[in-house]
């Protein structure tokens, strides 16, 4: 074992179910993972079945990058099951939804 790893400066790391939640609408719940001091950051975001956003995501300053680790997620154009990837880019946007639930892995790199 190499213990010095982890005391790099940046390193880190978090157990999913240690990061804060947010709920950001009923059901649909927020855990923060990361914040680069440039703004990109990581969630995860989990879905109850039968979930949708109310609204538009748009995705600004930029792009965001998905990938499903469970369920089956649904952008408002199609199903993405367990282990798809998705990169909407900077000005896109989509309506999350899913029938089934899911847990969704999101990276924002530019913020």
């Amino acid at each position: 074992m190499r213990p010095e790893i982890l005391d790099q400066p940046g390193y880190t790391s978090i157990a999913t179910a240690d990061a804060p939640t947010r709920e950001l609408f009923p059901g649909i719940r927020l855990r923060p993972l990361w914040r680069g001091a440039d703004g990109a950051h990581a969630n995860v975001l989990e879905m109850d079945p039968g979930t949708a956003f109310p609204r538009h995501d748009v995705h600004n300053p930029g792009p965001e990058e998905v990938f499903v680790v469970a369920g089956v997620f649904n952008d408002g154009a199609r199903d993405y099951p367990a282990g798809s990837f998705i990169h909407a880019p900077a000005g896109s946007w989509h309506i999350p939804t899913t029938v089934t639930g899911c847990t969704l892995f999101l990276f924002y790199p530019a913020g």
